[in-house]
């Protein structure tokens, strides 16, 4: 009876020990559900962006970025606002009928990596360049942050050196310099 007195309160311990385990296992499996659920929710807000953008429905904008929105691409030293962003690139998508494919996703807390292909047939002036007709593709990579369901931030990186150079641009060296 004595072995037993003593046993009874180690296997009770023990199935403490073993329970509060299981729920901190189960607490953290449910943060990563949750924190899993909030990526998919990010994604789909991108992908929402991109296939009306593609549309020509530029109005999504201002429904899908935060009021204090920033973007960040590869002509521009300084963040834009959301008007400065729209004037800048809804010129770009309307002369070149802009599509994107959206290549590969990664989700990672608060942000969306994009790998994207874009295919453009040059129909308007773009940069002081007359339509050309032509049909180009490039690649670019853009990170978006949500914050509250609304995207906060964007950062693009893409080849436009490539674009000007299928629309007929050449690079050379300015007069005077070698």
């Amino acid at each position: 009876m004595k072995k037993l007195c003593m046993i009874l309160p180690l296997a009770l311990i023990l199935c403490f020990m073993v329970g509060c385990q299981d729920k901190d296992a189960i607490a953290e499996l449910e943060a990563m559900k949750a924190q899993a659920e909030v990526e998919e929710q990010n994604k789909a807000l991108v992908q929402k962006l991109i296939e009306e953008a593609d549309k020509g429905n530029f109005s999504i904008m201002d429904e899908l970025y935060a009021p204090d929105f920033e973007y960040y691409g590869p002509s521009n030293a300084e963040p834009r606002n959301l008007e400065e962003c729209k004037q800048f690139l809804v010129p770009i998508f309307t002369a070149l009928q802009l599509k994107h494919t959206l290549d590969d996703f990664i989700l990672e807390g608060d942000k969306v990596v994009t790998r994207e292909t874009l295919y453009a047939t040059h129909k308007e002036e773009l940069f002081g360049i007359p339509p050309t007709g032509k049909d180009i593709e490039w690649s670019a990579i853009a990170i978006y942050q949500i914050v509250d369901n609304k995207i906060k931030k964007i950062w693009v990186d893409s080849d436009m050196l490539g674009i000007m150079q299928q629309l007929g641009m050449e690079l050379k060296p300015k007069e005077g310099e070698k």
